[in-house]
């Protein structure tokens, strides 16, 4: 029962981990300089594009909320089961 606890909250900080990740990088200059763009130049435009960061960014602010809820969830159980 233990295991399952540290195993939830392991998998909730990789999700907040992901989420603040995939909202911060595509704003970084990290995120221009990958094997990608340059091995296909018209996928340079894609990743380069305002766009698609906001749109990677979206989905780094739905995990992050997705992950927020969960826990608020699994804290909101442990007080009702106390």
């Amino acid at each position: 029962m233990m295991l399952i606890r540290i195993l939830r909250v392991v998998l909730l900080l990789l999700w907040l981990e992901l989420g603040i990740a995939l909202i911060v990088l595509p704003w970084h200059a990290v995120w221009d300089v990958n094997y990608f763009p340059y091995r296909y130049p018209a996928l340079a435009l894609l990743v380069k594009n305002p766009y698609f960061c906001g749109l990677i960014s979206g989905l780094g602010v739905i995990n992050v909320l997705l992950a927020l809820d969960e826990f608020r969830r699994r804290t909101a159980a442990v007080v009702a089961r106390t």
